[in-house]
């Protein structure tokens, strides 16, 4: 445990500091909960941790940066417990699925210190994990889903991806049963799915907050127009049949905290809506929601820092349209 002095501790103790996790290049949200935070309080601190801080870039754009071994290191828990009592954090905020479950998991370890990692039930991130199980989720709350097909009686054109698959990895469109190798039809995490045609549907994010009891607080559907290794390049909010659906179908989760990703197909003609997949966190393209007034970081300060009860909120910005570019971030004096 690191030790420090005990007015370094009383001083730490009065702050809201708060810990992003797997920061990479999310520079975009760094910035977000540095400015709403700052509004709180200017001299509490956005940190950041990545198993190498040094080569992310919203890192360096952070209150500071910490190294922490890989989420899947045993150590992992004790490593980011002392890390946030060192540091006076009082909130994690999760970037990637592969921590969900084990912060899920050991929570109360970090709320017994005055720590609340937004991370949602173990039972929700479970079944948000594994798509098989969403897809009942989905039907269970009277959303549809593409068809699903059992391999031995297949219907062509198909797509393929794994049931805990992400960032679009390991994924296919097969258009006929010649296009079929012996690598799909034995890999056993393989679903085999309708295809969705991109010219009938178009897909869509939302962004959805859940306040600490389940509830909907904030939903912005967002058209993705073009998605770069996975994430939304250029997208606009839309106020559509998808944000009905939400509020009708998807007003209360049992388990959900905090920013939920949820994808959908939809198409404008018939109004047929396929939920897809959840992912219990912020994603990528979360900024586009937070530009049109969706202010989840603000949200997550005024919930869980300053113990308010938040109201629902429909006022963001209609067809707000974001076109992203590179930009560059550069560090003085590097030394490898």
């Amino acid at each position: 445990m690191v030790m420090l002095p005990w007015k370094f501790l009383e001083e730490i103790e009065m702050k809201y500091n708060i810990l992003i996790t797997s920061a990479g290049q999310r520079v975009s949200l760094v910035r977000a909960f540095q400015k709403e935070l700052n509004i709180i309080d200017s001299s509490s601190k956005v940190y950041t941790a990545d198993f190498n801080p040094k080569m992310a870039p919203a890192c360096h754009v952070s209150d500071g940066y910490f190294q922490i071994s890989k989420v899947t290191a045993p150590d992992y828990i004790s490593n980011l417990l002392e890390l946030c009592i060192s540091l006076g954090v009082k909130l994690i905020i999760p970037t990637i699925d592969t921590e969900l479950a084990v912060l899920a998991s050991h929570k109360d370890i970090f709320l017994k210190r005055g720590i609340t990692p937004v991370v949602s039930s173990c039972d929700f991130v479970e079944k948000c994990r594994d798509k098989r199980i969403i897809n009942v989720f989905f039907q269970q709350h009277n959303i549809e889903i593409p068809q699903i097909f059992d391999k031995e009686n297949l219907s062509f054109p198909l797509f393929i991806k794994p049931y805990d698959g992400s960032l679009s990895k390991d994924t296919f469109l097969v258009e006929k049963p010649a296009d079929l190798t012996p690598y799909h039809l034995s890999n056993s995490k393989f679903m085999f799915m309708e295809y969705i045609n991109p010219l009938v549907f178009e897909e869509y994010t939302v962004d959805a907050y859940y306040d600490k009891n389940g509830s909907l607080k904030c939903a912005v559907p967002r058209k993705r127009i073009f998605v770069r290794a996975g994430e939304i390049n250029k997208g606009v909010t839309r106020k559509n049949e998808i944000l009905s659906a939400i509020k009708e179908q998807l007003s209360y989760i049992n388990g959900a905290v905090g920013c939920l990703t949820m994808q959908f197909f939809f198409n404008p003609l018939t109004k047929v809506i396929l939920g897809i997949e959840i992912n219990p966190r912020f994603g990528g393209g979360y900024p586009l929601s937070y530009l049109a007034g969706a202010n989840y970081p603000k949200y997550l300060i005024e919930e869980y820092l300053l113990k308010k009860e938040l109201v629902y909120f429909d006022s963001w910005e209609h067809n707000l349209l974001m076109l992203r570019y590179d930009d560059e971030i550069l560090v003085r004096n590097y030394e490898a």
